[in-house]
């Protein structure tokens, strides 16, 4: 006898919605959604999409109707929890609106609980568009089958970044000057984390008597490369995860 097939398949579509899910609800998925599921996935009806909510883990639903503006769910089983990502916050500076897409869509892949955006002197951007940012993120997850999505805060400057600073999380700063190997800095120092990423120009004289000043700010090093802003955020992120996080479970 042939073995039955895997249901949902590996292959099932995966979103996110807003809705909190549980077993025998229905969704109507409308708007992107909707055209995502009927034109591109050509979805219908028994069809399994998996969806994730953010509050309750991840679910497996059938396909019902499927109209040309309209799909509709039905919530069959939760397939897995919540899950519990790594207390590790990214704190980047806010890049050229390409290279900053690339930090956030990593940042999630990898496993980042918040996205804290700098404001420092030598940024070339100032502005960040929230929703669209979520947008990357959300759309990262999905693809990386992620069931809790980042959380990304507005941008702040760095001194107010420090100011208001918690007392029981340490605050690593890559800087191109040198430090103790990040490495050897993940090792030595255990609980809540965070990683902060200078702009392309650089920290100022400044910003970096500022951060070397702070109790809990401690200077790094990512090698004997100057890196961009955004390679710099992703290597520093997955040494973190890979020292510290949950690459080894």
């Amino acid at each position: 006898m042939p073995a039955k097939p895997a249901w949902p398949p590996r292959s099932a579509p995966r979103l996110f919605v807003s809705d909190e899910l549980a077993a025998g609800r229905i969704l109507a998925i409308v708007g992107q959604q909707a055209h995502y599921l009927g034109k591109v996935m050509r979805m219908r009806e028994g069809d399994a999409v998996i969806l994730c909510d953010n509050i309750t883990g991840e679910w497996a639903t059938r396909v019902g109707q499927v109209d040309k503006r309209r799909v509709d769910l039905t919530v069959v089983e939760k397939l897995r929890a919540r899950e519990e990502v790594p207390d590790f916050w990214l704190c980047p500076a806010l890049l050229k609106k390409d290279r900053f897409d690339l930090v956030l869509e990593k940042a999630t892949e990898l496993g980042v609980a918040e996205i804290h955006p700098v404001l420092m002197r030598r940024c070339v951007a100032d502005k960040l568009n929230l929703e669209r940012a979520n947008t990357i993120t959300t759309e990262a997850a999905e693809q990386c089958a992620r069931t809790a999505l980042p959380e990304i805060h507005e941008p702040v400057k760095l001194e107010a970044l420090l100011r208001d600073w918690p007392e029981d999380r340490i605050l690593y700063f890559a800087d191109e000057l040198g430090g103790q190997p990040a490495g050897e800095a993940f090792v030595t120092n255990s609980g809540p984390a965070a990683m902060l990423i200078g702009p392309e120009g650089g920290f100022d004289d400044a910003e970096r008597e500022m951060l070397r000043s702070h109790p809990r700010a401690k200077q790094i090093s990512l090698g004997p490369r100057i890196l961009r802003g955004e390679t710099a955020a992703i290597a520093a992120t997955a040494l973190w995860m890979g020292n510290k996080g949950d690459w080894n479970n």
